[in-house]
């Protein structure tokens, strides 16, 4: 029997696109995430460009779901496990304002859910600091160079890699183990 859920799309900037990536797409209801660019002000943004600052885009990721298998709220909470979202321009050693947390809703819904999240977590003082996320509608979205995509499948032994973005991806495995594909 195939379902004929609708797929959602949900477009998430958490520092780098590949430890977002990576993590993501680990999730059961999760059909395919995409390394790109979102909200900034030049089109067809490039990385060089991106990581100038010259552009203005996050790096995001762009994540087709299944709704019925995993809700937005759950895939938020992955997000926020993730990464800090308390931190301006910057997740660990990577620093720029293309590194800053941001959620592009795709709906008045979507923006609902992000911003009683943010509330709730917020309130929950998980950080010491208060979260800096930004919520906004989502602009339009440019993918990544082909080289992004699935970049910690095709290098697994890439410093950056190893010291950064298998430990995000362990990190969501450990926490959301009962929500992984089988």
């Amino acid at each position: 029997m195939q379902d004929s859920s609708p797929a959602a799309t949900a477009t998430l900037g958490g520092g780098c696109f590949w430890c977002l990536e990576a993590a993501l797409r680990q999730l059961d209801g999760v059909d395919s995430v995409i390394s790109g660019y979102c909200g900034g002000h030049t089109a067809d943004p490039d990385y060089r460009s991106v990581c100038d600052g010259r552009t203005g885009h996050v790096e995001v990721v762009q994540i087709a779901f299944d709704p019925a298998r995993i809700d937005y709220r759950t895939l938020l909470e992955a997000f926020f496990a993730i990464h800090d979202p308390t931190t301006p321009d910057r997740q660990g050693n990577d620093v720029g304002s293309q590194y800053r947390s941001a959620i592009f809703t795709h709906s008045d819904e979507q923006e609902r859910i992000a911003r009683e999240l943010i509330a709730e977590l917020d309130a929950a003082k998980i950080w010491p600091d208060p979260i800096v996320t930004t919520v906004a509608p989502a602009p339009t979205f440019w993918p990544a160079e082909d080289y992004h995509q699935d970049y910690l499948a095709n290098n697994p032994r890439q410093p950056y890699c190893v010291a950064v973005v298998a430990p995000k991806a362990a990190k969501l495995r450990e926490k959301f183990r009962a929500r992984l594909k089988p």
